[in-house]
């Protein structure tokens, strides 16, 4: 029996149902990206328009994060979470099913809102059945996110191809959302539920620190979920199959998978989370940078983008945590963060689209990511700063 009272045999079901329940999270958002051009003819309209499908599920993934303990609180979070990857997979597969431009947006909606519930979700799962320790269930989610965000990328055009299109491609993943919701009921409707009361957070909106974090998580989001959109895209347009556009996509979240926890790791056993914070910024940027400027080197690029998008991310959601001890101080934090954070980042696959329209080429638009990278950059470098100028109060 663990320290949080549950059996070897409870806690081994739940990691692995975070890992599995995980997979359902980013295929709705990352398969789309190789698979926009397809989308785009099929529907006969803007990148704009199309840059929505990417658009709304992180627009979710913000605005839903608040409400979801409140379901939590009514259903409680197993049930929650299986219902809400049950709704990304059933939608998902509706969507697939419309021939409207403007059904399919409606569409995803739904998709995005199960994505957001479950995804914000998820970490409490963790804290509530592995407080005393919870890097391993923390480990198992990041994994599973990154693993099905690179398995999306990397086999959407294949299965297009194979299977007759975009819309036979995004509705086999939906398909295996679904499954991997029934999985998580039965994998997990046995482990103990908690008497847990679920409380509405204070969030700190006086505080200038909590405003740089979200900052700095709202430039990293609208960078990574822009790249996600348009990366494969841009490299389409420069002449690459949509295949080999894709499977560069991929890369960039393979080399993501070690790094979300490597690197968060490797700051806790050097003790200063600083270097690490500056030195993947710097590095997302310089990735981004070269890819415009030096194309041909692009395999490397985005490996490199990868390993910063991994290694950023894991050490963004630590970051309350450092500013914080108290859980409901933290948790506080940590929904300001995300829930705007999100929202910032859900602008950039529609905006940058828009860029796209306006300009003609992919150009412009990965130039605003450079942009955005370096507010990302320093950001984090005024992080010290900050930290010793306030003493953070949150939900005083």
């Amino acid at each position: 029996m663990s320290a949080n009272g549950l059996s070897g045999h409870h806690r081994t079901a739940l990691l692995v149902g975070l890992l599995l329940g995980a997979l359902a999270l980013r295929p709705q958002i990352v398969g789309v990206g190789p698979l926009i051009p397809r989308i785009q003819d099929d529907l006969d309209t803007s990148h704009a328009v199309v840059g929505l499908l990417g658009t709304i599920p992180v627009v979710c993934m913000g605005i839903f994060a608040p409400p979801a303990a409140y379901m939590a609180s009514v259903l409680g979070t197993r049930r929650t979470i299986g219902l809400a990857i049950l709704v990304v997979g059933v939608f998902g597969v509706l969507r697939t099913l419309v021939d409207e431009a403007w059904l399919v947006v409606v569409l995803t909606w739904p998709v995005g809102i199960g994505m957001g519930v479950a995804g914000a979700l998820a970490p409490v799962a963790v804290k509530e059945r592995l407080g005393t320790r919870p890097a391993a269930g923390t480990g198992a989610y990041t994994t599973g996110i990154q693993t099905g965000a690179f398995v999306s990328a990397a086999i959407a055009v294949p299965l297009a191809d194979a299977l007759g299109g975009w819309r036979w491609s995004l509705g086999l993943m939906s398909t295996v959302s679904i499954v991997l919701g029934v999985i998580w009921f039965r994998l997990v409707d046995d482990v103990p539920r908690p008497a847990v009361r679920v409380r509405p957070p204070r969030l700190p909106w006086s505080s200038p620190i909590a405003w740089l974090l979200v900052a700095a998580f709202g430039c990293m989001a609208m960078s990574y979920y822009g790249l996600n959109a348009w990366l494969a895209d841009s490299f389409v347009e420069r002449g690459w199959s949509e295949s080999s556009a894709g499977w560069l996509l991929a890369l960039s979240q393979l080399s993501a998978i070690p790094a979300s926890f490597g690197i968060p790791w490797l700051s806790d056993r050097v003790g200063r989370r600083q270097p690490f914070l500056v030195g993947m910024s710097s590095t997302f940027l310089l990735a981004v940078l070269l890819i415009v400027v030096v194309p041909s080197g692009a395999w490397a690029w985005a490996l490199f983008i990868g390993l910063a998008q991994g290694g950023m991310f894991g050490l963004a959601i630590t970051l309350p945590l450092d500013v914080e001890e108290r859980v409901e101080r933290v948790g506080a934090l940590l929904a300001m963060q995300l829930g705007l954070g999100y929202t910032i980042g859900a602008t950039s696959p529609f905006v940058l689209g828009a860029i796209r329209d306006a300009t003609g080429s992919f150009s412009g638009s990965l130039w605003a990511i450079v942009g955005l990278l370096v507010l990302l950059v320093t950001c984090v470098s005024l992080l010290p700063r900050a930290r010793r100028r306030e003493a953070v109060a949150i939900g005083g």
